[in-house]
């Protein structure tokens, strides 16, 4: 990779991470787990940068939060938050990503498993999320199920479908980033 495509990786990292950043602020609190938009971009960063640049763009914007820039759920940021309810979630995004890109890359970008590798990615997510909430919040594994992800099942469909549509108009204009 030449280094002024480095550059441009890096820059798209970046705006990666910002915008799922600003999908953080979009949320609805509805219980401990908030509904928010930051996951979408997650699979966007992933099926746009691939595995490594997608790690990379996903890592920038979990730093950010860890260091206290406002960049989680509803504007709130710190070390701690991985450590609360919401935190296997946000560390879930690291695999989630990585997941999407490498489907991403290795099947020439093919539809049915961009989005089978969007919702394995997301089933990732709640694979490590859930159970995190029922430890942090001290919940049963039904309340746990109730609180952190069966409200959320068919809005995940809907941020997948929305992702998949976003990366079909965009991947046009930007060209080959991960392949």
């Amino acid at each position: 990779m030449s280094d002024t495509q480095q550059v441009k990786m890096m820059v798209y990292a970046a705006l990666m991470a910002a915008l799922t950043a600003a999908g953080a602020y979009i949320a609805v609190p509805i219980g401990p787990v908030p509904i928010v938009l930051q996951n979408m971009f997650v699979l966007l960063t992933g099926l746009l940068l691939g595995s490594r640049w997608g790690l990379a763009g996903v890592g920038v914007y979990l730093l950010a939060g860890a260091f206290g820039l406002p960049v989680f759920a509803g504007g709130t940021g710190g070390i701690g938050r991985f450590f609360g309810p919401t935190g296997g979630y946000l560390l879930g995004y690291l695999p989630a990503v990585y997941m999407v890109g490498i489907v991403s890359e290795k099947t020439n970008r093919n539809a049915f498993f961009e989005v089978s590798a969007m919702i394995g990615a997301t089933l990732l997510v709640y694979l490590i999320g859930v159970p995190w909430l029922k430890i942090a919040a001290n919940l049963s594994w039904a309340k746990a199920m109730g609180l952190g992800m069966y409200p959320f099942l068919l809005g995940d469909a809907i941020k997948i479908a929305a992702a998949f549509a976003i990366i079909k108009a965009v991947r046009p204009v930007l060209g080959g980033l991960n392949s």
